[in-house]
């Protein structure tokens, strides 16, 4: 099975990132994550990138905040699907979001919403389960069980509105 590669720009992007362990456990997915930034360690990231392919990822999920270089950076030097986690910390996550969806042509980034690390798992789930029956099969339950739960919400509204 591939694993997920998790670059964070910060230790401090850490708490926004704990929704995507979580999701990526709940899919069977394993993973590495690492400190890295596209700034202050450039040759690191752009090394981590170059390799991931050869060292057993299928995808890289790069969350950042502020200037937010780090999901391009990575997927200039790589040909693996790059995610990019926009990080709510200065400017309320506008300038990080910018800076990860504006990618020249050629260089792209998968971009979830300001703090989108559920969905950024969810996303690095359907692109390894392209090669992996096992975790197409979690999606599967996922999405039914995710249809069931609107269902339910939606029964407990028309039961209240019965009684208005």
């Amino acid at each position: 099975m591939k694993k997920a590669g998790i670059l964070m720009g910060s230790d401090s992007d850490l708490p926004a990132l704990e929704p995507l362990f979580k999701r990526l456990k709940e899919f069977g997915i394993p993973y590495e994550a690492h400190v890295m930034s596209a700034h202050r360690t450039p040759a690191r990231a752009c090394e981590f990138a170059s390799n991931a392919r050869k060292n057993g990822f299928g995808v890289v999920i790069a969350a950042a905040g502020k200037a937010a270089h780090l999901a391009g950076v990575v997927a200039a030097h790589t040909t693996l699907p790059v995610i990019g986690i926009p990080v709510k910390n200065s400017l309320d996550g506008l300038d990080a979001l910018l800076s990860t969806v504006q990618m020249p042509a050629g260089i792209p980034v998968a971009t979830v919403a300001i703090d989108g690390a559920d969905n950024a798992g969810i996303l690095a789930a359907q692109i390894l389960s392209l090669a992996d029956a096992s975790i197409a099969e979690k999606l599967e339950k996922f999405k039914v069980d995710m249809t069931e739960q609107v269902m339910a919400k939606d029964k407990k509204l028309q039961e209240k509105l019965q009684s208005i």
